[in-house]
């Protein structure tokens, strides 16, 4: 898997706009998700951009692994946080049985539809039995791209939960809310927790 050059050139060059502000808060879902999981435990971090939900996954005590795709957002989200991020793409996703949790707030929507099966089936291979997964995409009715030109997946509830049962996820959790993007189109976006079975 290659990323998308329009969308990986867009986070390359905007990736000190993501790390500007230290007032940004963490992400909506993040703690309730953070407290379905046993004191300590070990959680992956897919996207992790600027680093504010690494940040509070740390700081909650947490053993963080963070980890992005795009170099620049690698090197800010350092830069700003003492998280020790490290570059990955998600194809290079190679673990088994080795985390608690996987946390992807507002990364996946960016994998193309195609490839999405096998990066699920990764996910689920690197969680041990039981463990959750979250994930949030913006909602839609195809693949396309935003007004920056940013590659989306663009999944409506049904064909992402069919994707998520494919991959032997069991739904724990998921929740319909209305977000604005980086471009200022305002969507409703689907947040999900999984558990692997």
């Amino acid at each position: 898997m290659t990323i998308d050059p329009a969308t990986y050139g867009f986070y390359q060059s905007q990736a000190p706009h993501f790390s500007l502000s230290s007032a940004v808060a963490h992400s909506r879902h993040l703690d309730g998700f953070l407290d379905r999981l046993p004191a300590g435990a070990r959680v992956l971090e897919l996207g992790c951009g600027g680093g504010r939900d690494a940040a509070r996954i740390k700081d909650r005590g947490f053993d963080l692994d963070a980890t992005d795709g795009i170099p620049a957002m690698v090197a800010k989200a350092n830069e700003r946080h003492d998280i020790n991020a490290r570059l990955m793409r998600f194809d290079e996703l190679g673990a088994q049985d080795e985390y608690d949790a996987v946390w992807a707030h507002a990364c996946l929507l960016h994998c193309p539809r195609a490839e999405l099966p096998d990066i699920l089936s990764r996910i689920h291979r690197a969680l041990k039995p039981g463990s959750h997964h979250y994930a949030s995409f913006k909602l839609g009715d195809g693949e396309g791209r935003d007004l920056l030109g940013r590659l989306h997946n663009f999944p409506s509830s049904d064909w992402l939960n069919t994707a998520y049962k494919a991959a032997n996820f069991e739904s724990v959790d998921s929740q319909i809310f209305a977000g604005k993007g980086s471009d200022g189109t305002q969507r409703d976006w689907l947040a999900i927790t999984v558990r692997k079975v």
